[in-house]
Parts: structure tokens; C-alpha cells; sequence
């Protein structure tokens, strides 16, 4: 059973970053998605990544966010650079075998890492 697995969220001040990593158990080369969950809000898609290097990103946040992915390792990490109270969410890592922005199209989650943005 894969079983990714988030770390990396805190709580930081407006403006700050941060950089949250998912590690994904097994040999097989997964496609990385990143999705939040904000208080009393749908799950939104945010950022995914290939294991090519191919990349996707929510249009609410490419000018703030990177993702990548060591194939190496199966790790893939979230940069979120210039953070916003609004940011406040529960971010879920998901491993799947096809790429793309639905969460129909990963297999496995994450249990979440919380990010708390102060004003």
C-alpha cells in the first residue's frame, strides 16, 4: 500500500514561505499532485508534477508556487513563496498514475499538513 506522506507545514507570517515535501513509498514512479483544503472550503487543486518533469498549476497561484519532484527518491516538494492569511488550508500530497488537476486522477493521499497563515 503506498502511502504518501507530508511534511513541511507550520505557521508563518504573511509574506513568508515555505516548502513542503511529499514522500511517496515504493519502487514505481508516480505523478505528484498537491491539493488544500481551507477552513469551510471545497479541496482545491493547487499544484502537480510528472515524474518526466512535466508541471500543472492552479491559475490562483503559479506566480507563487513550484513544484518538482525527485525521481530518485519519489519526493516531491511545494515552494509557496509570498503567503497569504487566505492560504490557510490543509495540504494533501497524492501519488497517482496519471497526471492532471482532478483528484479523481490520483490514487493515493496523504494524511495532510497544516499551514497557518498570520496577518
Amino acid at each position: 500500500q503506498v502511502q504518501p506522506v507530508e511534511s513541511g507545514g507550520g505557521l508563518v507570517q504573511a509574506g513568508g514561505s515555505l516548502r513542503l515535501s511529499c514522500r511517496a513509498s515504493g519502487p514505481t514512479r508516480y505523478a505528484m499532485g498537491w491539493f488544500r483544503r481551507a477552513p469551510g472550503k471545497e479541496r482545491e487543486f493547487v499544484a502537480a508534477i510528472s515524474w518526466a518533469g512535466s508541471t500543472y498549476y492552479a491559475d490562483s497561484m503559479k506566480d507563487r508556487v513550484a513544484i518538482s519532484i525527485d525521481n530518485t527518491s519519489n519526493i516531491a516538494h511545494l515552494q509557496i513563496d509570498n503567503l497569504r492569511p487566505e492560504d490557510t488550508a490543509v495540504y494533501y500530497c497524492a501519488a497517482g498514475y496519471g497526471l492532471g488537476t482532478m483528484a479523481a486522477n490520483y490514487n493515493y493521499w496523504g494524511l495532510g499538513t497544516q499551514v497557518t497563515v498570520s496577518s
